[in-house]
C-alpha cells in the first residue's frame, strides 16, 4: 500500500462492512497483509466457525510486556438509519470524515496502522503489541479468547490503551453489563375462563415491575459514585415478546433486560434476586394452577466493569500522552474490564466522539485523526526512550 497515512487507511478500512452478523476476516486478511509488507508478523485467533478472527502482533523485544493498543474490528448495522452518504465509503466534508466505523472505532485502528512504520523503524526498548478483536458490539466475545492465551505467556502486556471514542481524553473508567433473557411458561385458555390459565404475559410484568423497584433502590444515594453519569447502577428492560390473540391467555413471554453496573457492583445479584421473587412470589402460585409452569433465566451476555486507579503507572502514562490528568469516565462499556480481569491494567482513550456512534451519518473530524496520529507518535518516544 503506497499511501500509508491513517486517513487513507480509514478510507480502507471504512470499505469493510464488518457488521458484527458478518464475518470480519476481509479486513483482518487486509491489517495482516499490511503488517507482513512492514516486516510484522502477526497471529490469528478465530471464533469455532472460523468466520471470523482476533489479530495479535507485536513489534519491538519480546521478552518484554509493553503495551496494548486495542480496538474491535467490527460495527454496527445500518439499516433503518437514514444515512445521506454510502455508510460503507469514506465521505469527507467539511473536515468530517463519514463512515459507518469512524468514530467507533476504525478512526483508532487506522492511526495505529498508520503509526506501524514509525514503531518498526524506532528502536523500541519496550514493545507495542496490536489487538484487533470481532464481536465487541455484541457483549465483547471475541477478544476472550485472546486474553485467555496471553494470560498464559511468560511476558504478559503491562498495560492496554483501549481507542474507543473518548474525544482522546483520559478515561479511566466505564460500567459493566449483564444482559439476561427471562422465559415465563403459563397455561392458555379461552379468555372466557382467564382464571384457569396461567397468563405469562401478566406474570412477566410483575417480575417487569420488579425489575423497576430493584432500578429504584440502585438508585439511593448510598450505592452512588459520582464518577459516573447516571451516578448509579442502572437496570431496564429493552425486549418483550408473548401473546397469539386477544381471546388466548398467553401461554408463553419472554424478555430481556440489562444491568449496567458501577464498577465493584456485581450485576449478578439483580438476576439473583429476581429469581428469588419469582421463586418465592410468582411460582407457587403459577403451579398452583398448572403444575408445569416455570419461569427460566439465560444470560445473554456480560463483561466487567473498568476503574483503574488515577494513581496507577497506567494513568500516569495516559497523562504523559495526551497532556491531561482530568481523568473521566464513559457511560458505554468497553473490552477495558476483560483486560483488567486479565490482569493487564487499562485506559481508555481514542478519537471521536460516541455521540456520532451508531447513529446514521456517523463520523470523525480530520483534526482528531490528526491529534490521534501525534499522540501515538508521542507513544513511540516513550517506547524508545523507556530503558
Amino acid at each position: 500500500m503506497s499511501d500509508r497515512s491513517s486517513r487513507a487507511l480509514l478510507a480502507t478500512l471504512i470499505g469493510f462492512a464488518t457488521v458484527s452478523r458478518e464475518s470480519n476476516l476481509d479486513m483482518i486478511e487486509f491489517i495482516r497483509h499490511y503488517l507482513n509488507e512492514l516486516g510484522v508478523e502477526s497471529e490469528l485467533f478465530y471464533n469455532a466457525e472460523r468466520t471470523k478472527a482476533n489479530l495479535f502482533a507485536t513489534i519491538g523485544p519480546r521478552e518484554r510486556g509493553g503495551i496494548v493498543l486495542s480496538g474491535h474490528t467490527d460495527v454496527v448495522p445500518v439499516e433503518g438509519q437514514a444515512w445521506s452518504v454510502d455508510a460503507f465509503r469514506l465521505t469527507e466534508r467539511d473536515g468530517r470524515l463519514y463512515g459507518r466505523g469512524t468514530a467507533d472505532m476504525k478512526g483508532f485502528i487506522a492511526s495505529v496502522l498508520a503509526a506501524v512504520p514509525s514503531f518498526v523503524e524506532r528502536d523500541l526498548k519496550l514493545p507495542v503489541h496490536l489487538a484487533f478483536s470481532y464481536d465487541e458490539e455484541v457483549g465483547c466475545l471475541g477478544v476472550r479468547p485472546m486474553l485467555a492465551e496471553l494470560e498464559r505467556r511468560p511476558h504478559k502486556p503491562v498495560l492496554c490503551l483501549i481507542g474507543e471514542p473518548t474525544e482522546l481524553r483520559p478515561v479511566l473508567g466505564h460500567k459493566g453489563k449483564l444482559a439476561m433473557r427471562c422465559q415465563v411458561r403459563g397455561a392458555p385458555c379461552h379468555s372466557a375462563y382467564a382464571p384457569y390459565g396461567v397468563n405469562a404475559i401478566q406474570y412477566a410484568a410483575r417480575m417487569i415491575s420488579r425489575l423497576e423497584e430493584i432500578g429504584e433502590h440502585l438508585a439511593q444515594r448510598e450505592y452512588r459514585d459520582e464518577r459516573f453519569d447516571p451516578p448509579f447502577s442502572t437496570v431496564q428492560t429493552g425486549v418483550i415478546r408473548g401473546g397469539r390473540a386477544l381471546n388466548i391467555v398467553p401461554a408463553e413471554c419472554e424478555f430481556d433486560f440489562e444491568v449496567r453496573a458501577l464498577p465493584g457492583f456485581n450485576a449478578g445479584q439483580v438476576a439473583d434476586d429476581l429469581q428469588a421473587y419469582a421463586e418465592a412470589e410468582l411460582l407457587p402460585r403459577m403451579r398452583a394452577v398448572k403444575s408445569d409452569a416455570d419461569i427460566r433465566f439465560q444470560s445473554l451476555s456480560a463483561y466487567p466493569g473498568l476503574a483503574t486507579s488515577p494513581d496507577s503507572e497506567a494513568a500516569r502514562l495516559l497523562t504523559l500522552l495526551t497532556g491531561s490528568n482530568e481523568f473521566g469516565t464513559v457511560a458505554f462499556g468497553t473490552e477495558g474490564g476483560l483486560f483488567e480481569q486479565a490482569g493487564i491494567p487499562t485506559v481508555v482513550c481514542g478519537p471521536g466522539s460516541m455521540d456520532q456512534g451508531h447513529k446514521p451519518d456517523e463520523f470523525l473530524t480530520s483534526e482528531q485523526l490528526s491529534d490521534c496520529d501525534a499522540m501515538l507518535a508521542r507513544l513511540a518516544d516513550y517506547l524508545s526512550a523507556t530503558g
